[in-house]
């Protein structure tokens, strides 16, 4: 597969930005008010990419898209996949190994984190559709496919062990991993069964328990492989394709495995936010980890500094496509205190490692000033 050529050693490094719409029903801004603040960043900082979505309004897209593209800028269609499309059709979602549904995470409005089953062919193919039908029209030069994992910590063990409805015990059994035997090894052994040996950044958590480390490896394999099947359809249609990952130590944990992924992308985004205190806040989501099994043996404890953010970039380096980590740049009380110091210190890392870029994460319309002025300098 060609993919685009990844450039390790650029000079400086490339912005994609994201333009959250809300969700699939009112787009939170105007068109108008969109091509204005593109305009404000784009004087401040190269823009290579905007990550727009997912509102229906065609309109939104189309004009937007033609301002883009006069700039010589593309756009992405922002497009959740196992998470957030119920409004849209009817997806079989995730069980866990008990067959229950585990909990969701009600972070705001439409983005209820509850997650479908990634190995039902109807699942991927609900999304291919709402695509064709919403958005093929619209001038996008590619897509940002988002949610591509299972569940976290964030709804315990029960959401990390899913899904193990039946079609997902048949893709496991041809990994050689079998479910009823996962279940009864947890069920037996609680929280020793997630207990790790040691960790190194390319490599992740090595698993004590030989089962859990197969099932990790496994489930790997079953959502990257649904993953890639979704992102080559995408590319056969002539879209460019970026995918919103986990950090790398957590990834394994959700279905993400790397060496996959990357083969199937034009580019990834690792989520590396170490100042969010919501799903995918590195710190945030070890600490569920923790809670969940307190039990379990040999994590280390993680300082989200610097180091340990070159440790994150450095595990990047092996995948042969764009990289663009995901450095977040809004700012929420509580949920995500960032500041200018902590982007710039952010970025500086990136550069550091020669990778084509960043995303500014996860709204540049509500990113204070403050926080993109810093990145000119």
């Amino acid at each position: 597969m060609a993919l685009a050529a990844c450039q390790d050693k650029a000079a400086k490094p490339g912005y994609i930005v994201q333009v959250s719409l809300g969700g699939w029903h009112s787009p939170d801004y105007t068109a108008e008010q969109v091509i204005g603040r593109i305009e404000e960043v784009s004087a401040k900082i190269p823009v290579e990419k905007v990550i727009i979505g997912w509102s229906l309004d065609k309109d939104i897209y189309r004009n937007i898209g033609a301002y883009l593209h006069g700039k010589g800028i593309k756009m992405l269609l922002w497009l959740p996949v196992f998470a957030e499309t119920e409004e849209m059709c009817d997806n079989a979602p995730a069980v866990d190994l008990q067959g229950e549904i585990p909990a969701n995470y009600d972070l705001a409005a439409g983005e209820g984190f509850r997650f479908n089953c990634p190995s039902r062919p109807e699942n991927v193919a609900n999304v291919l559709a709402i695509y064709d039908r919403n958005f093929a029209d619209c001038g996008f030069d590619g897509v940002f496919l988002d949610r591509i994992r299972t569940q976290s910590f964030v709804s315990g063990v029960s959401g990390v062990l899913s899904c193990g409805c039946p079609v997902c015990a048949e893709r496991f059994a041809e990994e050689g991993v079998d479910l009823v035997a996962v279940r009864d090894a947890w069920l037996e052994k609680g929280d020793a069964f997630f207990s790790v040996t040691g960790y190194e950044p390319v490599g992740g958590f090595t698993f004590a328990d030989p089962l859990a480390a197969a099932y990790f490896k496994a489930k790997g394999h079953v959502v990257s492989h649904a993953v890639a099947s979704l992102a080559d359809d995408l590319r056969s249609r002539g879209l460019e394709v970026g995918m919103d990952l986990y950090a790398p130590f957590m990834a394994q944990f959700v279905g993400q495995d790397y060496g996959i992924l990357s083969q199937h992308a034009d580019f990834i985004k690792p989520m590396l936010y170490r100042k969010t205190f919501a799903p995918a806040g590195m710190g945030f989501e070890y600490d569920l980890l923790l809670k969940a099994v307190p039990g379990a043996e040999g994590y280390p404890a993680f300082a989200m500094d610097t180091d340990f953010l070159h440790s994150q970039l450095q595990a990047m380096e092996p995948y042969s496509c764009g990289k663009y980590p995901g450095i977040e740049i809004n700012y929420r009380e509580g949920v995500a205190p960032t500041s200018p110091e902590y982007v710039t210190e952010s970025l500086k890392a990136v550069v550091e490692h020669g990778f084509n870029g960043a995303v500014l994460s996860w709204n540049i319309m509500q990113a204070p000033d403050s926080h993109i002025s810093c990145l000119g300098k």
